[in-house]
């Protein structure tokens, strides 16, 4: 007969955890502001096409939490980036303890888990209108499956996955209508510049052991620019955001709080991170995960409920 005590607990917790652990690190669950970075843009962009259709409160909040799924099955492209970056992972210091380049995960369990991935997403956009669904392919497999190949041949790979980041912004305009604005083709290209923003502070962390593996990427193309040259891509971000709100006539809350706060939490990053000193690098990651993505969506939202209290 087993004897269960403390110990014994403790121990199959132990096992349990590192059983568990290598599938929440392939994930990222842990590093949650990559999700929230592919969440927003949808958030935004669905939050000014409700606003400007007057779509009931109940039927945005429900796309708003498919996209949050959404973004979190999404992130299942990071199985594919270790699948292919294994052998670059092993020379980089902050990665080389990742479950499939150190050996915790095989390649083909790590693949069954990303079909597992693939197959709820496309579940998800089974039934939606045509554009939906091409949008939602591409979106799924193409943009993030092409992604990890870009850092072998360009020191432009934040361009792509800026266009894989923020896929979300025409397609959930799709969903709601049956064309993409001229309102939304701005956000589009607005929150692509956010991403060369966030992504080459990201890329900053790993700067001397990209040289070493041969991984490109915009913090080794722009160097010793990389401030002057993130200031003309925060730029880009906040123009496009104060464009759109004068094409959609937003009200104040828009432009004090999406427009003015977002400005403002760009400069403070600016002046602040040290892209020399990783640990700075990440926390600013984090803060356009969890702040200045929310803060632009705080007043994209309250321009939209403030418009339909008004209705």
């Amino acid at each position: 007969m087993t004897v269960f005590t403390l110990s014994t607990l403790s121990t199959t917790r132990g096992g349990m955890a590192s059983i568990i652990d290598p599938w929440v690190e392939l994930t990222r669950v842990k590093k949650f502001a990559g999700t929230m970075v592919l969440f927003w843009p949808f958030a935004w962009s669905l939050t000014m096409v409700s606003r400007s259709i007057s779509l009931p409160g109940t039927s945005y909040a429900r796309l708003l939490a498919e996209g949050f799924v959404g973004a979190c099955l999404l992130r299942g492209g990071c199985i594919w980036n270790d699948i292919l970056d294994k052998d670059f992972d092993r020379k980089v210091e902050r990665t080389k303890h990742r479950p499939v380049a150190d050996g915790r995960i095989t390649v083909s369990a790590a693949l069954v888990f990303l079909l597992a991935h693939l197959c709820l997403l496309v579940r998800m956009i089974w039934f939606t209108a045509p554009m939906v669904w091409y949008l939602g392919l591409v979106s799924i497999f193409l943009l993030p499956g092409v992604y990890p190949l870009m850092k072998r041949i360009t020191y432009w790979p934040q361009a792509w996955l800026g266009l894989a980041m923020n896929a979300g912004v025409p397609m959930a305009a799709a969903i709601l209508t049956t064309n993409i604005s001229s309102s939304i083709i701005i956000l589009s290209v607005g929150s692509w510049a956010w991403t060369i923003w966030y992504d080459t502070i990201y890329a900053c962390q790993d700067k001397t052991d990209d040289v070493q593996a041969g991984v490109k990427s915009t913090a080794l193309l722009f160097g010793d620019w990389t401030k002057p040259v993130l200031s003309i891509f925060g730029t880009i971000l906040m123009s496009c955001l104060a464009t759109c709100g004068v094409l959609n006539r937003a009200g104040i809350s828009y432009f004090i709080i999406t427009v003015g706060g977002g400005t403002f939490l760009l400069v403070k990053e600016l002046w602040q991170v040290d892209l020399d000193v990783p640990k700075s690098c990440w926390e600013t990651f984090n803060r356009n995960g969890f702040t200045l993505g929310a803060v632009v969506w705080l007043g994209m939202a309250l321009d939209y409920g403030s418009y339909m209290w008004n209705q």
